[in-house]
């Protein structure tokens, strides 16, 4: 059941699609199919976002995650001094926008989300934005690992809240109906597949 937090960001989600709350428990399925995400972080006054191919569910209870994000990036120096990040996945709307947020730096823009053409909203959990537009977010808190960050830029964290836009995920499913909102997956140089059609064994 999603807390106080998350049903006041609920009521105040504004933007191309609305959020419902997803149970921790089913959190990892947001992940389960291997989308590409965008990484986004905020401290002191300061916000950033970035691409991630390489990320991963791993747990279910409570759930954890696991994403690779470089050492150069600054989104990396906003994780690193706030603690925690939001993992958005994007839909094949805005693959435009990811390729920018994969490609550029946010160290010396005045605002990445902006140079990028996104938009930002309110988490419930933490201080990073969720990045609006998206079809799922995790809320997520770092794990103190720091061994492992340093040697191979493997961040793990707990995810402390969990949304996704109704019109494409529900009771634990993904049920996509419009090609436009199937999610991304980076092959290399820029390209993508989108998410197929479900299989049911």
């Amino acid at each position: 059941m999603p807390n106080h937090h998350q049903q006041q960001a609920q009521q105040q989600a504004t933007g191309p699609n609305q959020r419902v709350a997803v149970d921790l428990t089913k959190a990892y399925r947001l992940l389960n199919h291997g989308p590409t995400v965008l990484v986004s972080a905020a401290h002191n006054g300061r916000r950033n976002v970035m691409a991630a191919a390489w990320n991963m569910p791993l747990d279910f209870n409570p759930p954890k995650v696991a994403v690779v994000i470089d050492k150069q990036t600054y989104t990396r120096t906003l994780i690193e001094a706030s603690g925690e990040f939001v993992l958005s996945v994007p839909p094949v709307a805005l693959v435009h926008q990811v390729v920018a947020a994969g490609n550029q730096t946010g160290r010396d823009a005045p605002d990445k989300f902006e140079a990028c053409g996104l938009m930002a909203a309110p988490a419930s959990m933490v201080g990073a934005p969720l990045v609006e537009g998206c079809v799922a977010w995790l809320e997520c808190k770092v794990l103190p690992e720091p061994a492992m960050a340093e040697h191979y830029d493997l961040f793990l964290a707990e995810v402390v809240a969990a949304w996704a836009d109704p019109a494409v995920f529900s009771e634990g499913r993904w049920h996509i109906a419009h090609d436009a909102q199937r999610s991304l997956h980076h092959v290399a140089g820029g390209a993508f597949f989108a998410t197929g059609q479900p299989v049911q064994a």
